[in-house]
């Protein structure tokens, strides 16, 4: 709940979708991952047990996880180029986001670029860094062309 300053009301926080929730949850996991060098099947098993989720894609969640983590040297390869520092100095939030983005980008072409790169954006404005959402932005903005040519090319015709 959050409350309305110019009329005092409290106003009930939006729902989030069932897909917005997973890749909150996969994002979560990522982030564990990258702290603690965890497994990646008892991260999994780990969120899936936790209780008061919500309501959540389990097997988009699992679907990003798990493809994500599995992939995570050729994604990290793809977003490197297009850093202005090393992949190691950024926050693990901006790296479980560009690591999931990419791989959502390039591994899920059923969703359109553009929902990738806002879902991405929102998620860093909710658990990343004041601006962090800007260098997120800029890098996958860089990386769309690249990974959905198609998507372009259907743009510029």
């Amino acid at each position: 709940m959050s409350k309305d300053d110019s009329t005092g009301e409290v106003k009930k926080a939006p729902n989030k979708s069932p897909r917005h929730r997973a890749r909150e949850l996969a994002l979560q996991g990522i982030y564990q991952w990258r702290i603690t060098a965890g497994d990646e099947s008892k991260i999994e098993k780990q969120i899936h047990a936790e209780k008061n989720l919500g309501r959540y894609d389990k097997e988009l969640f699992s679907k990003l996880l798990r493809g994500a983590l599995s992939q995570h040297a050729d994604i990290e390869a793809l977003i490197s180029p297009h850093l202005d520092r090393p992949l190691a100095e950024l926050s693990p939030v901006e790296f479980a986001v560009l690591l999931l983005g990419t791989f959502e980008l390039a591994q899920h072409i059923e969703v359109p670029y553009k929902v990738v790169i806002n879902e991405a954006v929102e998620l860093t404005k909710t658990f990343g860094g004041t601006d962090g959402h800007k260098f997120v932005n800029g890098v996958l903005d860089k990386l769309a062309p690249q990974l959905r040519a198609p998507e372009f090319s259907k743009h510029a015709s």
